[in-house]
């Protein structure tokens, strides 16, 4: 088997699209913290977490947005529907796929932000917003984790009764 094959097969896209998010999760949680005033507040620093933040999203969302169209619609969300707990792709997906899209754009905006000189965030007093930003950012990205979590385990239950 070929890289290219293995990186598209079921398991390793599913574990690439939670590797980076949680990677993603990570970066704007520390980035958080820089900006409530702990570690490094250099602006070189928060860039560079904003970043690998965004960077790890994006990856994320391009693993999760392969498999979702090359796997979940014709092998996950049939079994899903079909089985105990159809409301786990009714509700529970539609709302993580909606959130999911929001993150990248969420995720820039805390970018941009932190290209702004320390002076500039702190005449427009975006330090403490951005940090809200961020930690959002992660909280967001910790929700749509438990919200994958529930639509796989839907997908075990249909499986296995």
């Amino acid at each position: 088997m070929d890289f290219i094959a293995i990186i598209q097969s079921k398991p390793a896209l599913i574990g690439l699209h939670l590797g980076f998010a949680i990677i993603g999760i990570d970066a704007f949680l520390w980035l958080f913290g820089k900006l409530r005033g702990h570690g490094d507040q250099s602006q070189r620093g928060l860039i560079a977490t904003a970043i690998v933040g965004v960077f790890s999203f994006a990856a994320s969302w391009i693993f999760g947005g392969y498999y979702y169209v090359i796997h979940y619609g014709t092998l996950v969300r049939p079994i899903i529907k079909s089985g105990e707990v159809p409301w786990a792709h009714n509700i529970v997906m539609e709302v993580k796929e909606h959130i999911f899209l929001f993150i990248i754009p969420l995720a820039m905006t805390a970018l941009f932000i932190t290209l702004l000189d320390s002076e500039t965030m702190e005449r427009l007093k975006l330090r403490k917003l951005a940090g809200y930003l961020a930690l959002t950012i992660a909280l967001l990205g910790l929700l749509i984790g438990a919200m994958g979590f529930i639509v796989s385990m839907a997908a075990r239950w249909g499986v296995f009764n």
